[in-house]
This record gives structure tokens, C-alpha cells and sequence, in this order.
């Protein structure tokens, strides 16, 4: 995940402890020193729409051997004691979970902060005012374009309306709350019109997600935009965030699953001459250190299976149910992906292996490249940089 208001303005948001400190990018097991990893549970695979993108393969069905409420709570106490910072429920859709509320509740009580990854067809007033209450820091809700692209998205006429609905919800009782949104050849050429959404709505935040191959997601490999659909994608979120600070509109406008953008980013600044911005774009994404995938960012599934990130689901290193999170976490000895996941940079290959910026990028994301080519450690076919701007002359 990187901060583009963060890279560009300096300016700080919750979270942004836990991307850009001095000493993270050297961490092998957590955040920082003694914290453990950003959790992604996802709670159910049961959901009320059917998203073409969707990870989880989730359908409308029950689904047996989802961890009780007993045992979640014992897998969040194991998260508190190894300082786990932040635990994010996912689904599925997670409200359709009965004992949601009262988890997130724990969660907090705990102090492991709990936020929501959610469609947000669900949430009512009622919903929203409980979630605040509860105090869950963010509820990111799914949108994939306005009404007809983002309904053809999640496979159900009206969905749009729906999540609207709950995004103003959030809005009306100040939970905080924003869009994520995949970006994929469908929607490329709507970012604007997104842009002039959530200033329109008056949404706190915006994840801007490329596209992986993952789950029904691995047939939309020929839907995923071209390196220059994606340039031009990244031009538009730095043209309109500059927009928004420049009108003193404070937005975090974030991308995720994509580290070349960082780079990117810090390749325009050098090429405009701005060598302070460049510097200061260069400290972050180093600080950040790349992909955190296995490292400082983790995934359990509905039954307790533990996974280096939710897109990962195939790669798995034991089960919650089984022995608690925190020991799989650091048993480098039971699971060469995790094991290699830690230390990947010696195990990479093609230009990953030999790019200049390796150290703020760490390969990017595994499982694209796996699915593009059957080999986890492969080069990851989303970098969109140039052979020449990866192979350049070394920074100065």
C-alpha cells in the first residue's frame, strides 16, 4: 500500500506509523519491533453479491467449518499478545456474519484495531452508528465505477445504489470511511469521474487497487490495462491529488498491490527537476520497503487457514485452530514460501532480480507473477516500468 498524499505532501493519516518508520523495511516477522503484522481475517466466504474480481470465489451459500465465535476470540487474543497493530474483516461480506459486531468489539477491546473491508450494500443507518460506536477506525467499501459498470462488477442490478447508500450512512453518523476501487480496462478511464465522486460525497479516503489474478480474478487476466493504460492511470491520481491539496481538500489517496508505483513516482519528480520532492519520495518508499506480503501484512481465512495475503490463498502455512498465528508467523523452518517471503530478494528473478529499485519494491507481488507464469519468484508482468528506467544508470 503506498500513500500518495503521503509521498507528495508529507502529510500524515492513521496507518501511516505503520508504512513509513525508520528500521520497517528490515522487519522479518512484523510492522516494527515487537508488533506483529497487519491482519486481514476474512470472516466468511458467504456474500451477498457475486463480484467477477472477487478473490474469495465467494457465492451466496452457508459455509460449513467457518471459525466459531469461541475460537475467534481465542485467535484475537493471540493477535493482542503478539502486538498485532491492526485487524481487518473481510469476507466475503462480513456483515453478513452474525457476530461481526461483537468481534470488531473485542477486537478493540483488545487493543487491536479493528477496520471493515465490506460491499457496503449492508450498511444502514443503524449499521453505520454501530460500527462508530463500536470504534472501528475505517470502513472501506468496494466500488469498481459508477452505477452500470460497478453493478455489471458485482454481478447484481442496483448494487450501486446500495453501497451509495451506506457510503452516506458512514458519512451522516462521521464514521470514517472511503472507496477501494480495482482498476482494470473497464473502469481506467473513470478515474476522474471517481475523483469527482468522493469530493462530491465528502469520502475521507480512496485505495486505488491494481488488478491480481487471484480466484475468479484469474480470468480476467486479458481484462487488466497495459504498463501504459497504467502510466496514464497513475498520471490522472497524481494530477487530481495535487488537485485536491492545492484547494486545501484533505483526501488519502493511496494505490495498493502495485510498488512500482512508488518508483513511478519518484522517476516523474527527478524528470521534473524537483530533486527535494524526489528525495523525499525516495526516504518513504525505502522506509516502506516494498511488498510486506508473509512479512508485515497477513491472511486467515473463513477456517482459520493462515496465508501470507488475502490474494494468496493457494500458499498455505498452517491453521489458527491448530496453533495460534503468531507461532506460524515465525516458523521459518515448516514452509520454504514463507521462509523465502521473508528474505525474497536472493530468489527473485527475470528483471525483478536485476532491477535498480529492488529495495523499495521487493519484487512487487508474487502471486500475479505465479499466475502469469507458474513461478512464484518470477517478475511480476504489473511493473510497468521500462526496461530502460530499471536497468538506468544508478541513482545519484
Amino acid at each position: 500500500m503506498i500513500s500518495v498524499t503521503k509521498l507528495l505532501f508529507s502529510r500524515n493519516y492513521d496507518g501511516d506509523d505503520l508504512r513509513y518508520r525508520p528500521g520497517a523495511a528490515q522487519m522479518k516477522h512484523g510492522t516494527s519491533e515487537g508488533h506483529g503484522p497487519v491482519v486481514a481475517w476474512n470472516v466468511t466466504r458467504t456474500c451477498n453479491l457475486k463480484c467477477r474480481h472477487c478473490y474469495m470465489d465467494a457465492d451466496a451459500e452457508k459455509h460449513d467449518n467457518e471459525l466459531t465465535t469461541e475460537e475467534a476470540k481465542r485467535f484475537i487474543d493471540d493477535l493482542a499478545d503478539f502486538h498485532v497493530p491492526a485487524l481487518l474483516f473481510s469476507g466475503g461480506e462480513p456483515l453478513v456474519r452474525k457476530d461481526l459486531f461483537e468481534l470488531a468489539a473485542y477486537a478493540k477491546e483488545k487493543g487491536v484495531r479493528p477496520t471493515l473491508s465490506t460491499n457496503g450494500t449492508l450498511i444502514t443507518r443503524e449499521v453505520a452508528q454501530k460500527l462508530k460506536d463500536i470504534g472501528v477506525a475505517y470502513v472501506g467499501i468496494s466500488l469498481d465505477g459508477l452505477k452500470d459498470v460497478n453493478d455489471m462488477f458485482r454481478g447484481k442490478e442496483g448494487a450501486y445504489e446500495a453501497a451509495m447508500q451506506g457510503i452516506r450512512n458512514c458519512v451522516a453518523v462521521g464514521q470514517r470511511v472511503g472507496l477501494r476501487f480495482t482498476i482494470n480496462e473497464h473502469n481506467a478511464k473513470e478515474l476522474d469521474n471517481i475523483f469527482d465522486f468522493i469530493e462530491r460525497e465528502e469520502i475521507n479516503r480512496v485505495c486505488f487497487y491494481h488488478l491480481v489474478y487471484s480466484g475468479r480474478g484469474e480470468k480476467m487476466v486479458k481484462e487488466d490495462v497495459s504498463p501504459e493504460e497504467s502510466r496514464a492511470a497513475i498520471d490522472t491520481i497524481l494530477r487530481r491529488t495535487r488537485d485536491f491539496e492545492e484547494r486545501g481538500l484533505e483526501k488519502e489517496i493511496l494505490t495498493v498491490d502495485n510498488h512500482c508505483d512508488g518508483v513511478y513516482m519518484y522517476l516523474k519528480a527527478k524528470e521534473a527537476g524537483d530533486e527535494k520532492l524526489a528525495a523525499q519520495i525516495w526516504s518513504y518508499i525505502s522506509m516502506n520497503g516494498g511488498n510486506r506480503s508473509g512479512i508485515a501484512f497477513g491472511e486467515v481465512d473463513p477456517e482459520g487457514n493462515v496465508h501470507p495475503d488475502q490474494f494468496t490463498q493457494h500458499h498455505t502455512f498452517g491453521n489458527v485452530r491448530e496453533r495460534k498465528f503468531s507461532e506460524i508467523w515465525q516458523d521459518v523452518e515448516s514452509n520454504p514460501i514463507l521462509a523465502g517471503l521473508k528474505d525474497r530478494k536472493g530468489l527473485l528473478k527475470g528483471r525483478c532480480a536485476k532491477c535498480r529499485f529492488l529495495s523499495a519494491c521487493n519484487g512487487n507481488f508474487r502471486t500475479r507473477a505465479e499466475a502469469r507464469t507458474g513461478d512464484y519468484w518470477e517478475s511480476d508482468p504489473a511493473c510497468y516500468l521500462t526496461d530502460e528506467e530499471i536497468f538506468g544508470e544508478e541513482m545519484k
